[in-house]
């Protein structure tokens, strides 16, 4: 009879918004005057490299990484789970270029307790602050809950696009600093209305932007901070829903929005980030 009843629950989460125990979770890791010789960088703080412990078979994903580098240089992320534990996913990087560097629709599964080495070479300047980035995806997380649907479902529910801005003030030291409720500088949610964030635009470069809140099982998701091409941004989250075919287009409720936070990943140089958040209201 349980296992009747699990799997009828699991139906009603996965036909509406996302999927029982599903989560989204944006991950950093960074490193200072890292050098030109490939280094181990250490999670930012409040992030983990260590993947989530799923107790289950079901492995979850790498969807999307990307770096931010002062530097022209080398990212390599690395484990025994992967290919090799030699240079595993090596990729060449550029200098001030954040966009997307893995291949759309395929993703690097992950498996439970592993802990991936996030490594980098890049400036050996003094102070320079440089990331790599890591959006991960678990299809099983007990006690999480993202709340997403696919494109498909957007537009079947779409009513309004709605902006919201925020401007993010990032300090100089690094990590994610910054932090605001969605609603503090512009607040015309409607009451008991629900929003799906399609994307995103941000006025200067920085390594990554996030939102977390109840709605993300306070996981933060997120994506690059890429200033040159608002028209990958703008659809981040719709642009990965329908490459890997999963409701990864979060959605969150007005009533929430004193919770909602988004926050910055900046470098040395404290360079203030206003971020246009693309909203989408839905219908019930």
């Amino acid at each position: 009879m349980r296992t009747h009843f699990n799997a009828f629950i699991r139906s009603i989460a996965s036909g509406a918004e996302g999927r029982l125990y599903a989560a989204l979770e944006l991950i950093s890791a960074q490193g200072t005057a890292i050098n030109t010789t490939i280094a181990a960088l250490a999670a930012v703080a409040g992030d983990s490299l260590a993947v989530r412990n799923t107790g289950t078979t079901n492995p979850g994903k790498i969807l999307q990484i990307w770096a931010d580098v002062q530097t022209a240089g080398t990212l390599r992320l690395r484990s025994p789970k992967f290919h090799d534990n030699v240079q595993g996913i090596r990729i060449a990087t550029i200098a001030s270029d954040a966009n997307p560097l893995l291949p759309w629709g395929i993703g690097q599964p992950i498996y439970p307790n592993d802990v991936v080495a996030f490594e980098l070479a890049g400036s050996a300047t003094a102070g320079d602050i440089e990331y790599v980035s890591a959006l991960l995806y678990y299809p099983e997380l007990p006690g999480a809950a993202f709340r997403g649907i696919t494109r498909e479902q957007l537009k079947q529910r779409a009513m309004n696009v709605f902006t919201v801005e925020n401007t993010i003030a990032t300090g100089t030291g690094g990590g994610w600093t910054g932090p605001e409720a969605i609603n503090v500088e512009f607040d015309q949610f409607h009451a008991g209305g629900l929003y799906a964030l399609v994307g995103y635009k941000v006025s200067a470069e920085c390594a990554s932007i996030g939102w977390r809140g109840a709605d993300t099982a306070n996981m933060r998701v997120g994506g690059p901070g890429i200033e040159t091409e608002p028209e990958l941004t703008a659809d981040w989250f719709g642009r990965l829903s329908d490459a890997f075919a999963l409701p990864l287009i979060p959605v969150f409720s007005a009533e929430n929005k004193g919770g909602i936070l988004i926050d910055a990943l900046q470098d040395e140089n404290g360079t203030d980030v206003a971020v246009t958040s693309f909203f989408v209201e839905l219908r019930p």
